[in-house]
């Protein structure tokens, strides 16, 4: 029984989930808590490249990529063949214990590739909040300061710590406090939804004089250890500051001896067009946290910063027992390696542009899609009841996701309402991929706006 049209690489051959993902969710509502989510009523069974195979044999093309840990595709063949040879030599002596060369080699690698020509370090954990958690210490140890500033809709991860600088109560913080002291949030432009009237300019101007209000009104500069920013807000929606903006808070942060921190979790590794998107704002951070597509999904992250703020940090106060695993780091290796010959950021920005054009033709047509925005491949079609209030449709951008999972596109939503259609394609999707993908959308959405 097909749900659908199959077409060349869409293949549905059950409704989702089918009998064989039914019997799974069942045990898996039996044996795993509620509080881990899943986007798609299915189990993966088979991935390659940007497509993926569940238990019951239906092929979906993915736009989600976990969530952004893709970009270098599922089961890259060179990556594939590394862990292959890692795990014929040793699979986790632990760094701690017995060092090995994969940890120096990719260490070396992110100091020469990340931006600044200064003298770097960097070391390894697990998941894109460790990288965080692990950020913090080594800028309160540096500069002997407490206090940390991060951004309204900002996220930085489920952990303690990560999860006081992240800024979306629901699903992430709500009934979890009290929270880590010294934490505090700053307003993040958002152009769209700027009050009418308001250039970027004077948007960018207001919230740097807030800043250096809350320095007078809350907690003075001096007892600020460091400003994290995602280049590119992820879960807030897809937002992007100006460069203008972002130089702001760098000067700030010069100004006042504050370390400022890119939190390229979900934006490094080619996403936006280049291999990190502080690299679009010419700003050179002092610290930056890396992860989810630094390694083609295997459980890697990253700090890497300024020298002499990683050396502040004396022996045994920082890493952990898994953190910078043999297999995470040839992946990572290999990983970079893809990113440099297969010219994968230019990739991203070539992605880009075909989903604006196809959503920006659309949206000459349709009052509901409210903004369509991108910095390379991360692309975001925001979903509103009105044009000129520019209320929110949560409810139309749940409707329209859940159809095309029916149809066989893996998307996801973002955004502090909820409203936003979020992609995060695999790099290496072919065109005619995407635009099978896309036709998908585009047909759910005129179904659904008629």
């Amino acid at each position: 029984m097909t749900t659908t049209q199959n077409r060349k690489y869409i293949r549905l051959q059950t409704p989702i989930p089918g009998p064989k993902a039914s019997s799974l969710m069942a045990l898996k509502e039996q044996h795993v808590p509620r509080g881990p989510f899943h986007t798609m009523s299915t189990f993966a069974a088979k991935a390659e490249g940007a497509l993926l195979t569940d238990v019951d044999g239906n092929t979906f093309i993915d736009l989600a990529g976990a969530i952004g840990t893709l970009n270098a595709g599922h089961c890259p063949p060179k990556v594939v063949e590394a862990l292959k040879e890692q795990l014929d030599q040793y699979i986790h002596p632990c760094f701690h214990v017995v060092m090995y060369e994969p940890y120096v080699a990719l260490a070396q690698k992110l100091n020469q590739i990340t931006p600044g020509q200064h003298e770097k370090k960097s070391f390894f954990l697990n998941s894109g909040a460790e990288a965080v958690e692990n950020a913090i210490k080594i800028a309160r140890k540096y500069t002997g300061r407490k206090a940390i500033i991060s951004f309204e809709r900002g996220f930085h991860g489920r952990t303690y710590m990560a999860m006081s600088l992240t800024s979306k109560v629901k699903p992430y913080k709500y009934g979890f406090g009290p929270f880590a002291p010294d934490t505090y949030k700053m307003p993040y432009p958002y152009y769209y939804r700027a009050p009418y009237g308001m250039t970027a300019d004077q948007v960018d101007d207001q919230l740097l004089r807030k800043m250096e209000d809350f320095f007078l009104a809350e907690v003075p500069a001096d007892e600020v250890a460091a400003i994290i920013m995602e280049p590119v807000q992820g879960e807030g929606g897809f937002i992007a500051p100006s460069a203008r903006f972002v130089r702001g808070v760098k000067e700030i942060c010069e100004k006042y001896g504050i370390l400022f921190i890119a939190d390229e979790v979900q934006t490094g590794f080619g996403r936006t067009g280049k291999l990190f998107a502080m690299e679009h704002y010419g700003v050179v951070p002092d610290l930056m946290t890396m992860s989810k597509s630094i390694a083609a999904g295997l459980p890697i992250s990253a700090v890497t910063g300024r020298a002499e703020v990683m050396d502040a940090a004396n022996p045994g106060e920082i890493g952990g027992t898994y953190g910078g695993s043999p297999l995470g780091c040839v992946a990572a290796l290999k990983v970079i390696e893809m990113m440099e010959e297969e010219q994968l950021p230019d990739r991203a920005m070539k992605i880009g542009e075909r989903i604006t054009s196809r959503f920006r033709q659309l949206q000459e047509e349709i009052p509901a899609i409210g903004d369509v925005r991108t910095l390379g491949a991360m692309t975001a079609v925001e979903w509103v009841k009105d044009p000129q209030t520019k209320e929110p449709d949560k409810e139309l951008t749940a409707s329209i996701i859940q159809e095309v999972h029916r149809r066989g596109v893996i998307l996801m939503s973002a955004g502090l309402y909820g409203n936003v259609m979020r992609f995060l394609t695999p790099l290496v999707i072919e065109d005619e991929q995407l635009d099978e993908a896309l036709d998908v959308i585009e047909q759910v959405i005129r179904e659904k706006c008629r």
